[in-house]
């Protein structure tokens, strides 16, 4: 017997414990192994599916963000501008304020100023009066001590009396 060359018997039982192994593995290994690769096929394809969705939720997460990030700085700067806007008006008005109250203490040191002085002429008037009439009194009683002066003094009214 040579083993080169095979004999009809040997390549029949060869055959036939070939075929029968095949349907062995076909029964018991490879409907499992097919079963655990479909399985596990089906199970990658669901998880890049879940991958795909996570990205495009975390696509539309971020979109959201910067969304809310924009209206957020767009508020912001509207506060920042509504401040400004009231520190003025408040500035603006505390100095209008101020002038008012600056022209109503100059209008009434005004007024008080022009009180004090005609008060201040008022009692100069009456210092002269009192003063005009001391001196006059002064000068008459001069006149009227001496009889010739009160004689020339009642000539001299009659006079100017007949003159007006």
């Amino acid at each position: 017997m040579d083993l080169i060359t095979p004999d009809f018997g040997l390549v029949f039982w060869t055959a036939i414990t070939f075929l029968f192994l095949l349907l062995i593995l076909r029964k018991f290994a490879w409907k499992p192994i097919l079963g655990a690769v479909s399985d596990r096929e089906e199970g990658i394809k669901n998880a890049l599916k879940s991958a795909e969705n996570a990205r495009k939720e975390m696509e539309n997460l971020h979109a959201d963000n910067e969304r809310i990030l924009k209206e957020a700085r767009a508020e912001r700067e509207a506060m920042l501008k509504e401040a400004r806007e009231i520190k003025n008006k408040m500035i603006e008005d505390a100095k209008d304020q101020a002038k008012e109250e600056a022209n109503k203490l100059v209008a009434q040191a005004q007024a008080s100023i022009e009180t004090e002085k005609q008060a201040a002429i008022a009692e100069l008037k009456s210092q002269v009066a009192n003063l005009s009439i001391d001196i006059a009194e002064k000068v008459v009683r001069e006149e009227l001590s001496n009889k010739d002066k009160q004689i020339k003094l009642v000539e001299s009214m009659l006079g100017e009396a007949t003159l007006n």
